[in-house]
């Protein structure tokens, strides 16, 4: 996997935000507050309708341990996203991030999938839907609240609404460990560009 810096973001808007998706980019914060737009070749796409559910995993699904809801709690999904989670795998969301995207979701172009236990949020993700396309951003997990596993459970029910939606694309940027267990393949930056463009051509409701 070869990150590619495109350019420092010094307009970062809503609209930047969309156009650059669809050139195949996507932002990364710095400690500063700054932000760049990279892109990473190959990519990593999940496969709708197909993913690699491991056993532990099916078996958290069907015990339905949280309530699950779409769209209730975007800004704090990216909060907790935003959270370091070691020392060495630090934040990268920063707060003009959470604006911007929160403005995105306010015009129905980012989504949140959350995890709830006993009325508090335990997990969730959050990425943009453009086209037939979903680009994933980050998950997270609060184990320490009772909810381990939730990222995951949030993750197999994406992919329930996506399969639902006609959706084509699971963009999921890079493979790695956590990501791979749920299958998908890792391809060229040209063929995923391919990819992304057709899916860009139809349009389903979220």
């Amino acid at each position: 996997m070869a990150y590619y810096y495109v350019g420092e973001a010094r307009r970062f808007t809503a609209e930047t935000v969309i156009e650059a998706y669809c050139r195949g980019y996507y932002p990364m914060g710095e400690d500063d507050g700054s932000l760049h737009w990279i892109t990473s070749d190959p990519r990593f796409v999940l496969p709708i309708g197909a993913l690699h559910v491991p056993k532990s995993l099916a078996r958290l699904v069907r015990r339905r341990p949280f309530e699950i809801r779409v769209d209730t709690a975007f800004r704090r999904v990216m909060e907790q996203c935003a959270r370091p989670r070691s020392e060495t795998n630090l934040a990268w969301i920063t707060p003009r991030m959470i604006d911007v995207y929160c403005e995105l979701h306010a015009a129905g172009v980012a989504h949140s999938v959350e995890a709830w236990q006993g009325g508090v949020l335990v997990g969730g993700l959050y990425g943009v839907s453009l086209g037939a396309a979903f680009f994933g951003e980050s998950m997270f997990t609060r184990a320490d609240l009772g909810g381990g596993g939730a990222s995951k459970v949030c993750l197999v029910e994406l992919d329930r609404l996506l399969v639902e939606k006609g959706f084509r694309l699971l963009d999921s940027q890079e493979a790695n460990p956590h990501m791979a267990q749920f299958g998908g393949e890792t391809i060229d930056l040209e063929q995923y560009l391919e990819r992304m463009e057709l899916a860009l051509e139809t349009s389903p409701k979220w």
